[in-house]
């Protein structure tokens, strides 16, 4: 039976023709194959295929002009399914005046009683319909996944094609040597089918998931 020393050392012996063969792929990031419909033809292509595939998935979306919409978008989602004007967010952003819509917002991680999360995506993946979340002392994962409703807030230009541009955004914004601690991809709302192949909405996480495309500046890039 192979264990993992036999392994490491095929590795090891593969390797060893050209010892700088691993330095030299962590520093270049070389991509795979990315496949014809993960490159769309122009930024409206890429936000065309990512609504089809979030909602594909089971999200919703909804298109907000600016910030300052944002309030009004969120309350309209909780009205409509009978939710309590309450937030949990990461932080309070001061183009965002939620207390017009008259919600009341909860700064800081996310507590077992919340109902519903507020989060702002770092970018979108075409391919999938994905989100990519990352977190810091502004953004807590735990309002990606204890609240059973997510709303999330992702501008149109941040709309990638595939998740090499994702990673390669991450690698310009961070730094290759400072990443996030955690970086979160979300497609559709919870759910499983583990038990007698019945589809169960939220086992996992949020059973809503809510996407707010921002197109503020008429910004609609990748």
């Amino acid at each position: 039976m192979t264990d993992g020393k036999d392994i490491l050392a095929r590795i090891r012996a593969a390797r060893a023709g050209d010892p700088e063969a691993a330095s030299r792929l962590l520093a270049e990031h070389p991509h795979g194959t990315i496949p014809a419909m993960a490159r769309p033809a122009d930024p409206a292509a890429a936000l065309a295929l990512f609504r089809e595939k979030a909602q594909a998935a089971g999200a919703t979306l909804a298109e907000v002009r600016s910030r300052q919409d944002v309030p009004d978008a969120v309350a309209e989602f909780l009205q409509r399914h009978g939710l309590p004007r309450e937030l949990r967010v990461g932080r309070i952003d001061p183009a965002m005046p939620w207390e017009t819509a008259d919600l009341k917002v909860v700064v800081g991680a996310a507590e077992a009683a919340d109902r519903t999360g507020f989060a702002e995506a770092f970018r979108g993946i075409a391919e999938t319909g994905t989100l990519m979340l990352v977190s810091g002392p502004d953004t807590p994962t735990s309002i990606n996944f204890l609240p059973e409703n997510h709303v999330v807030l992702l501008r149109v230009r941040d709309i990638v094609g595939c998740y090499e541009e994702a990673w390669n955004a991450l690698r310009a914004d961070f730094g290759t040597s400072v990443m996030p601690r955690a970086v979160n991809w979300i497609t559709g709302p919870s759910r499983t089918a583990d038990i007698e192949q019945t589809l169960v909405m939220g086992a996992h996480g949020p059973k809503r998931l809510h996407i707010l495309l921002l197109r503020e500046g008429e910004e609609t890039g990748g």
